[in-house]
């Protein structure tokens, strides 16, 4: 009898431990797949059982959460929604998260564990504590002036602060409202069909996942490669360069909007924009240097997130002299998100040194205790203080005595470039208008502002259309916004 109360306590002992070990892995191994399984509904009506964090400009929250009366309790409400949706992108319980709204999503659904008050607490109960607010380095004003200036046009600005790398502006135009896609039914499925059938493709955050053929901006990038190898070292020396100048192997010949460039200094080429001094120049300096100084100034970098990710901007490493030639006026293969041409403005304002771009200050948890920040890093240093102050010369040129006289603001310093970037089947689209630029406040050293804008859908005729004409504005009007702010240290 002993023995078979010792046999059956033994039995009970294992199925006892292979419970345990069934449910630990239920709960732990398992409980992953479980989460992601689109089936369980329960995981849905937990997250929006509670409203969603708040994603905020400046002090203010640009979104919200509002009561549904159903299973899915909450859904997000947007303040602004076309003016931010290239920033928080959409929370939508059908159609899930974009932009910060998926890159921060579990501080927002308050899923992270980075918001518990105990490691690994709620792994172990399975609770969900509330969740967290995510704070933007945006600049309400220079966001509203970019979007202002766009007008509703195909086009994007970004903007950022040189000397720290924080974005104070990602527009996108034409935009949308991220409200409508926040809830469920038929209306939130028609209004998604309806947005990803237009053709002005509103979805589309341009200022960072479209790339564009930047025109004569990348000049900059050009006149850096050839001031960093020493193929240039004096701005004001006439160059060798013909015009027409026939690309190098080949029976093209490159000509100019206006004269004056033949065997234009690289100051006036610059000014004016000169294709054919720029075009010999890219290939006099020849395609190692040019990759390494595009390279040094952002492009090329898969890996770039803000911390949403960032299309490549791209700068082909194997080409033949003319392909150089042609990519160095930002034409061939050459492409730019608005972001990079904010860089490259930006580390030419910086006296060199490239910030890398951020778009999140930091995160607080529901009581408004610090929970993670973002702090200024170092990308490198893409030129020397020299070359840089060599660019600032020509990019000021162009403002004060050039092609960017509309970015001139009063008592500030503004440098410049302009692009008119051909596309299209034998380059006979309409033009992309850009302008890039940077803004010295009176008396500062470096810059408070650097802007990049392209505006792809002007529908006036070819010849009206420039980046100093349809971009410069633009950028003057976020430029004034940020000069005009009160100048807050780091992290406020």
């Amino acid at each position: 009898m002993t023995r078979c109360i010792r046999r059956c306590a033994l039995l009970g002992l294992v199925l006892l431990l292979a419970l345990v070990v069934n449910a630990v892995r239920v709960m732990v191994v398992d409980s992953g797949s479980y989460t992601a399984d689109p089936a369980n509904r329960r995981i849905a009506i937990a997250r929006y059982q509670h409203p969603r964090g708040g994603i905020l400009v400046g002090a203010a929250k640009v979104t919200g959460s509002q009561a549904t009366g159903g299973q899915l309790a909450y859904a997000r409400t947007y303040r602004d929604g076309p003016l931010y949706a290239p920033v928080t992108g959409f929370a939508s319980q059908t159609y899930g998260t974009s932009l910060l709204e998926g890159t921060e999503d579990g501080l927002l659904s308050g899923t992270s564990s980075r918001l518990a008050a105990v490691p690994l607490w709620n792994e172990i109960t399975r609770n969900r504590q509330r969740p967290g607010d995510v704070h933007t380095t945006i600049s309400a004003a220079a966001q509203k002036a970019a979007y202002d200036g766009l007008a509703g046009r195909r086009g994007a600005v970004a903007a950022v602060d040189p000397s720290t790398g924080r974005v104070l502006a990602l527009v996108s135009s034409p935009s949308y409202d991220p409200a409508l896609l926040s809830g469920t039914g038929p209306a939130v499925m028609a209004q998604w069909q309806r947005l990803n059938d237009d053709p002005a493709q509103p979805m589309l955050d341009r200022a960072i996942r479209q790339t564009y053929p930047p025109g004569s901006t990348f000049k900059v990038v050009t006149a850096a490669a050839a001031l960093q190898s020493g193929t240039v070292t004096d701005l004001l020396a006439p160059t060798r360069s013909p015009d027409p100048y026939r690309l190098p192997g080949t029976t093209v010949t490159l000509t100019n909007e206006g004269p004056g460039c033949a065997d234009a200094s690289v100051y006036d080429a610059f000014r004016v924009s000169c294709n054919t001094v720029f075009a010999k120049l890219g290939a006099d300096v020849g395609l190692a240097a040019m990759v390494r100084q595009a390279e040094a100034l952002g492009f090329n970098d898969t890996a770039l997130r803000i911390p949403t990710g960032v299309a490549k901007s791209n700068f082909d490493t194997a080409m033949s002299p003319d392909q150089v030639a042609l990519s160095s006026i930002g034409q061939f293969d050459t492409t730019a998100t608005p972001l990079q041409m904010a860089m490259v403005a930006a580390a030419v304002g910086n006296s060199g040194e490239l910030m890398t771009p951020y778009l999140v200050d930091r995160v607080t948890n529901h009581g408004g205790a610090l929970v993670a920040r973002t702090g200024p890093t170092r990308l490198h240093r893409a030129m020397s203080v020299r070359t840089a102050e060599q660019l600032q010369q020509l990019m000021e040129a162009v403002v004060a005595d050039g092609t960017g006289r509309n970015a001139a603001i009063p008592g500030a310093v503004v440098g410049g470039k302009t692009g008119t970037a051909q596309h299209g089947v034998g380059n006979k689209g309409t033009p992309y208008a850009w302008f890039i630029s940077y803004a010295k406040p009176p008396g500062a050293n470096r810059a408070a502002v650097a802007v990049a804008v392209v505006v792809e859908d002007a529908e006036a005729a070819r010849a009206d259309i420039s980046g100093g004409g349809n971009a410069a504005p633009i950028a003057r009007a976020v430029m004034r916004s940020v000069l005009a702010a009160p100048q807050r240290p780091y992290g406020g």
